[in-house]
């Protein structure tokens, strides 16, 4: 395998930095001026930019380089990561996305606490801070993975570069400043994939030279998973799009319900193309570099390039990298400022503006701690979705079996449902049973077995929500 010399490493650093100082520009002039601006962007996005934010929040750089990682191992069928999320979408849109953006809220805590109540919105605000805290902990490990490749650096200190960068960006800009530079970083990021399929294609010989000598499951539907993987992957990808905090943030963005809609129907049809090229990229990897680690599946075609063309490949894995930490923590911070710090102190607009940039500092670089601990990116990505699944579960039983609507119960189910989710994923999933199926039949399980037991108290907050949230959704 070529290895790029100091000066071609010099003139990738250099197209990088220098996309890093033109975007950080058009984030300090495109920044949030108030709270609202930081949060939802005034209610005032187009349509197709949210779509964009969509795709590119669930295909970052962890599902960019953990897809591929992926398919090195199984074959094409880890394209189904990605796929899945563009049946998410599909579902999202059709059955959801209004509702939520008719509630008014903008966290999914704050709409679940319309039907369980307020003790429930702070347990679901704590979960999806968990589960997104370690979202971004494989977003830097996937991302440094990229950039320690080309820049010839250990992991810890690109996951370093990494935090500092998107930090910035989404400390300083919020949600206004971060939809507007994800157009800029998806535009980079889908030509940088083009290149990557381009090079892999030219170095393999195309699929069809690559089956004459690799095990044939590699090219079919499902590679090397099981059914039951597939199923698990489009479950928890539907159940965490129906309840991941940066969803709800970014559809609240859009300046209607049918608007909110329509961007999430257009983010399905992005994830296809992707998810498939993907796939192709990790498979070329494996029939080239049989022996390499197989996180470094994708960044390896980056030593064939001439060092301008690597620079832009790299630059567009950079913007990936953005695009994923920046919507992650800003979701993390939102959380944090909206259920927990804004009840307790009541700021006014000033305050909050300034400690929500305070406390993205704090979210920006905390990941870094956990860094070298993270196992394979893409089964912690979907470890992440499963927790985020069993909030959806709650959600949906709140929408369409309302006699459910108990606080109580509401808690128990989440907390009860993320430690054997947990538990069930540090014991590497036992009895070939999936954490994802834990989390969607643990919440479920536990809000039947509530009613069954206390009937008398399952109507504790369930009559004064419904009410509010009845006639909104009628409109």
């Amino acid at each position: 395998m070529a290895t790029f010399s100091y000066w071609d490493t010099t003139i990738v650093i250099g197209i990088v930095v220098a996309y890093i100082v033109i975007t950080s520009l058009l984030s300090i002039r495109l920044r949030s001026r108030n709270s609202e601006q930081f949060m939802v962007a005034g209610r005032s996005m187009p349509a197709v930019v949210v779509a964009i934010l969509l795709m590119s929040e669930f295909i970052g750089a962890k599902s960019t380089v953990g897809t591929s990682q992926e398919a090195f191992s199984v074959g094409m069928g880890a394209a189904w990561s990605v796929l899945a999320a563009s049946i998410g979408f599909l579902v999202f849109g059709l059955f959801m996305a209004k509702r939520l953006y008719s509630s008014g809220e903008f966290t999914i805590s704050g709409f679940i606490a319309k039907k369980y109540g307020n003790g429930t919105k702070l347990v679901v605000s704590a979960i999806m801070i968990y589960a997104l805290f370690l979202v971004n902990v494989g977003n830097y490990v996937s991302g440094a993975a990229a950039i320690a490749t080309v820049m010839r650096i250990n992991l810890p200190t690109a996951a370093i570069i990494t935090a500092i960068v998107s930090t910035i960006y989404f400390a300083w800009g919020g949600l206004k400043s971060v939809a507007y530079l994800t157009i800029v970083h998806s535009a980079v990021k889908l030509f940088g994939i083009a290149v990557l399929v381009a090079v892999a294609w030219k170095l393999s010989g195309g699929i069809r030279h690559m089956e004459q000598s690799m095990p044939p499951h590699y090219f079919t539907w499902s590679g090397a998973l099981s059914g039951g993987t597939i199923g698990a992957w489009i479950i928890g990808t539907a159940g965490a799009i129906f309840s991941t905090q940066f969803i709800i943030q970014a559809i609240s963005a859009t300046r209607s319900a049918e608007a909110a809609r329509a961007s999430s129907l257009i983010a399905a049809f992005l994830c296809v193309p992707i998810g498939l090229a993907l796939g192709f990229i990790g498979v070329s990897a494996k029939y080239l570099y049989p022996n390499i680690n197989s996180l470094y599946s994708l960044p390896v075609f980056l030593q064939h390039m001439n060092p301008i063309l690597a620079g832009v490949v790299t630059t567009s894995l950079v913007a990936s990298i953005f695009v994923s930490v920046c919507t992650v923590a800003l979701a993390i911070a939102s959380l944090i400022v909206k259920d927990f710090y804004v009840p307790r102190f009541n700021p006014t607009p000033d305050v909050e503006l300034r400690v929500t940039r305070w406390i993205s500092l704090v979210v920006g670089f905390l990941p870094l701690i956990f860094v070298l601990f993270a196992p394979q990116i893409l089964a912690l990505s979907f470890f992440t979705r499963a927790l985020r699944l069993s909030v959806s579960v709650v959600a949906l039983i709140g929408i369409y079996l309302p006699f459910f609507s108990s606080n109580r119960a509401a808690v128990w189910s989440l907390v009860i449902a993320t430690l054997a989710t947990t538990l069930w994923y540090l014991l590497g999933n036992p009895f070939g049973i999936d954490n994802m199926y834990i989390a969607l039949a643990t919440p479920a399980i536990v809000l039947v077995v509530s009613k069954l037991l206390f009937h008398s108290s399952n109507t504790d907050v369930s009559g004064v929500h419904d009410k509010g949230l009845t006639h909104r959704e009628s409109h």
